[in-house]
């Protein structure tokens, strides 16, 4: 079971997906949790998510603790298959919940909310990630060497 969590391809396309997922995902983590890149923090994100979307709490909370620490753990890929599966449902329920209006991206201002393009791409690179698993140059990675029999 320990060795099915860590093996993967031995590969270096999976560290280039987490790289870039990592680096996009992560500002809109920090937006939430800490209220950098002109984000509302903790609060005003939990106040957004139960007042004005409905969700109930906790679900507001883990969705705020995956898409910060969520990136942090793909680029180390550490335990990468459950962190991007984690990440499916996220995307997924943001899809259902608040996107689900639009396609493509609001970028003239000509709609009135945000597509699911985005999303979509996401799901698309974290579903790569669970079924490849880390690759290469991960912790993962490392992990699966050292429980070899």
């Amino acid at each position: 079971m320990k060795q099915s969590l860590f093996t993967g391809t031995n590969s270096y396309g999976p560290a280039l997906i987490r790289l870039f997922l990592s680096l996009v995902l992560f500002p809109h983590g920090a937006q939430k949790l800490l209220g950098w890149f002109g984000g509302f923090g903790f609060g005003g994100t939990m106040n957004y998510f139960t007042s004005t979307v409905g969700l109930p709490w906790i679900v507001g909370f883990l969705v705020i603790l995956l898409e910060f620490f969520g990136p942090v753990a793909l680029l180390l890929g550490w335990f990468t298959r459950y962190w991007s599966f984690a990440l499916i449902l996220v995307f997924t329920g943001i899809i259902a919940t608040v996107h689900h209006d639009y396609f493509f991206m609001n970028w003239f201002g000509s709609q009135k909310g945000e597509g699911a393009e985005f999303f979509l791409l996401a799901i698309g690179m974290s579903a790569s990630l669970v079924l490849s698993g880390s690759g290469n140059l991960s912790v993962d990675h490392l992990l699966q060497n050292k429980i070899k029999p």
